[in-house]
């Protein structure tokens, strides 16, 4: 029997080593493609090589960036796509024209992105990636870390910054999300930071046939820090719009 394609686009920071365990979790079912992504500088760019590599409908499973540029995809591209699987997509351009909420999440991301600018300007690669691991996972995540593990991550600091550019610049609005008609999961921390919920709240209200699930306990890094539930939910998810059984 022939696997279906899943497509996994990783986080800011990472690579598609991240879904190392995801893989062997579908392996018996599907063909896992877990692309290194190149941060351009904006969504389109990003998407483009992936949608061109797409020769058959696949599942599309993205964390954070990966889950904005994966957003993306199914907004231009719905036609591609069997399924949809967010995690906490970084969607940050969904909270303009938001309530006072919204507003203010929007002007803590954008502060969060102006930090790690300054940091990149100055040359504190190390201090700066520091600050933008502590804000998603927390005081102390960055120092937790192998010594080794933060000074490769380090140099990294300028993609964060291009895409937090790609974020924030995107034109696309919420309204241009509302209609999307696929089989959409959207995977969210119970524990998360502020904008992650706001984009999570926009997106549920923009697309009520969504199936929310919420991992307690999880933060933004919950592909890692609770790594088996997630894997369970995708899979499961994939399961329940797997080709053969929508035949069936």
């Amino acid at each position: 029997m022939k696997k279906e394609p899943v497509v996994l686009l990783h986080c800011s920071g990472s690579s598609g080593a991240q879904w190392r365990s995801l893989a062997e979790t579908l392996g018996p079912r599907y063909l896992a493609i877990a692309p290194d992504l190149a941060s351009p500088g904006s969504l389109a760019l990003e998407a483009a090589p992936i949608v061109e590599r797409m020769r058959e409908p696949v599942h599309l499973v993205g964390h954070s960036y990966g889950g904005a540029v994966a957003l993306h995809i199914a907004r231009t591209r719905p036609d591609l796509l069997r399924s949809l699987t967010l995690i906490e997509p970084t969607a940050f351009h969904l909270l303009r024209g938001g309530d006072a909420i919204d507003t203010r999440a929007l002007h803590e991301i954008a502060e969060v992105a102006a930090q790690v600018k300054a940091d990149l300007r100055a040359g504190d690669l190390l201090y700066g990636f520091g600050r933008f691991v502590d804000y998603w996972s927390g005081p102390g995540a960055w120092s937790a870390m192998p010594p080794a593990k933060r000074i490769a991550l380090g140099p990294q600091l300028d993609k964060i910054a291009r895409d937090f550019r790609a974020l924030l610049d995107e034109p696309a609005g919420i309204a241009d999300v509302r209609g999307l008609r696929l089989p959409i999961l959207l995977l969210q921390g119970g524990c998360t930071a502020l904008p992650a919920r706001c984009v999570g709240k926009r997106l549920c209200d923009a697309l009520p046939e969504a199936l929310l699930s919420v991992v307690r306990g999880a933060g933004h890094m919950l592909p890692l820090t609770h790594r088996e539930e997630v894997n369970w939910r995708i899979a499961a998810h994939l399961d329940r719009n797997r080709l053969e059984l929508q035949a069936a």
